[in-house]
């Protein structure tokens, strides 16, 4: 792969922040309440949602724009859990990914351009085969 462009953060943990080096990001970061923190910052699991929502919503508009299929009103939503991993003992991800359709893109329409886009999206290249990620039309 040739890069086009790089991203930088730095983070100390789960209790600490998150830095972008070119300070856009900046956050506190917490334990959810799930997992016995306070809940008073963010999450890898927040921040790997956003990022893989909007990578996707964005993968989408390239597949739509080359189908020539109007997106204007569609939402992504990426729901990234984590659990217990029986494999290792550890912890794993799953994330669920819901597409708001209007009415134009249910059924099979939609079922296609969420698949294409999947195949697509870079974040879906890089989970694939690692987490589990559900498509699901809305």
């Amino acid at each position: 792969m040739n890069a086009i462009y790089t991203a930088v953060a730095t983070a100390n943990g789960r209790e600490g922040r998150a830095v972008s080096s070119d300070g856009h990001i900046d956050l506190p970061l917490a334990h959810p309440q799930a997992l016995g923190g306070n809940g008073q910052g963010t999450n890898p699991e927040q921040l790997f949602a956003a990022g893989y929502a909007a990578c996707f919503a964005s993968a989408m508009g390239v597949i739509a724009r080359q189908e020539k299929i109007d997106i204007t009103d569609v939402s992504v939503t990426a729901e990234v859990s984590i659990g217990k991993d029986e494999a290792d003992n550890g912890f794993g991800l799953g994330v669920v990914m819901r597409a708001e359709f209007p009415d134009h893109l249910q059924g099979e329409p939609g079922r296609e351009l969420l698949e294409k886009t999947h195949a697509f999206c870079p974040y879906s290249k890089a989970t694939r085969g690692n987490i589990q990620v559900d498509l699901v039309i809305e």
